[in-house]
């Protein structure tokens, strides 16, 4: 706590005062019936009479002050415990945040920890403490209701990471069917982008908001170095390295020039088009981070391969540099990780020595058994 005459207001005023600015939205309500075909209410918070707007809702407050990438992630965490909180009644913003206990963030975690990895748990759980830091911030809770609604400890455990590497075959594969598309002359600008999207999905470990964003400032063909801009809005150098460069020097082709602000990878059309602005012209044309997804799904499903996602590739990228320099610290720093437990999870030298230790073990199977 910063020590400042607001905060010690906050701290020890009465909270009919406190809350004054949103009284009607705090209202005691009564405990509404559990309707039938809805989940059950993990809590027993029934809606408020009026819904917080604008700046005032501590969700939209909480979410303003994330990075773009992270406010679909965070939403939809806030959206399923107002969900399984309410028994369905209730979304994120319309969810009593400022009334959660220490009880109901206990039973929370509980829920959450039951259900989801502890990973995903954890997440969701720091997307909750956000909320009712921004019910503090705005007057909504005291700062002692605030630490007895925060004070829950971390889910324990861990998982396996998620997806898997892609065989050399696949990742040829893939490259294949987008080559295939380049040659005609309809479809060559698509074939084109996708080629350069999954090199450096794969040599640079590009996370798919991290692509999705990529501007042609940050593309410096002289070195073949691209700026990056990830987590926590941090930035790192990648390199498009081992014939990435050529790709995205074909795709820069077809694109055309634009200016500097302009994203990298355009939408191209049906017809074959690259697509720099809206149908009307109005506002610039750029990918989401779900045209990637759809994207990579698009061409596993064309080459005919195991299902793979956008992370697979980063997944992919850890583990073949590592297999490559061997050098965790190297691979962290080029994967954007902030903790380099985060990379050593991708690293498959450990995963084959354990299966080489397994396999010098053997089972007593009959047909391994002496006649008598």
């Amino acid at each position: 706590m910063s020590g400042n005459s607001a905060s010690d207001a906050v701290t020890t005023g009465p909270r009919d005062d406190l809350l004054e600015p949103a009284a009607t939205a705090l209202r005691a309500v009564p405990e509404v019936t559990h309707p039938p075909g809805l989940p059950a209410p993990v809590l027993a918070l029934a809606p408020t009479d009026e819904v917080l707007v604008g700046e005032e809702n501590p969700v939209l407050s909480y979410l303003a002050r994330l990075s773009e990438g992270s406010r679909r992630t965070m939403r939809g965490s806030l959206e399923e415990i107002a969900r399984v909180s309410s028994g369905g009644r209730l979304a994120a913003l319309e969810f009593p945040w400022w009334r959660l206990t220490g009880t109901h963030t206990a039973v929370i975690r509980g829920h959450l920890a039951a259900r989801y990895a502890p990973s995903t748990a954890n997440k969701m759980l720091s997307a909750m403490k956000g909320v009712l830091k921004a019910c503090f911030r705005l007057g909504l809770m005291t700062a002692d209701e605030r630490d007895r609604a925060s004070d829950v400890a971390p889910v324990r455990g861990n998982r396996l990471p998620p997806g898997r590497s892609i065989p050399r075959g696949e990742l040829s594969a893939l490259f294949a069917v987008c080559a295939r598309e380049a040659e005609d002359p309809k479809m060559r600008a698509r074939g084109v982008r996708d080629a350069a999207m999954l090199a450096l999905l794969y040599v640079g470990g590009l996370r798919r908001t991290e692509l999705a964003s990529l501007r042609l400032w940050d593309y410096e063909a002289e070195t073949g170095t691209l700026r990056v801009r990830g987590k926590g809005n941090k930035e790192r150098p990648v390199y498009a390295e081992g014939g990435a460069d050529l790709l995205l020097g074909r795709w820069l082709e077809l694109r055309g020039s634009g200016e500097a602000a302009d994203p990298l990878f355009l939408p191209v059309r049906k017809d074959g088009r690259v697509e720099h602005s809206d149908p009307y012209g109005e506002k610039k044309a750029s990918l989401s981070d779900q045209a990637v997804y759809k994207m990579v799904k698009r061409r596993h499903r064309e080459a005919n391969v195991k299902e793979i996602s956008p992370h697979d590739f980063r997944k992919t990228f850890v583990g073949d540099l590592l297999d490559a320099v061997g050098d965790l610290s190297v691979a962290q720093k080029l994967a954007g990780h902030a903790d380099p437990a985060t990379t050593a999870r991708y690293d498959r030298r450990g995963e084959r020595a354990m299966r080489n230790a397994a396999s010098h073990l053997h089972v007593p199977h009959f047909g391994n058994q002496p006649q008598k």
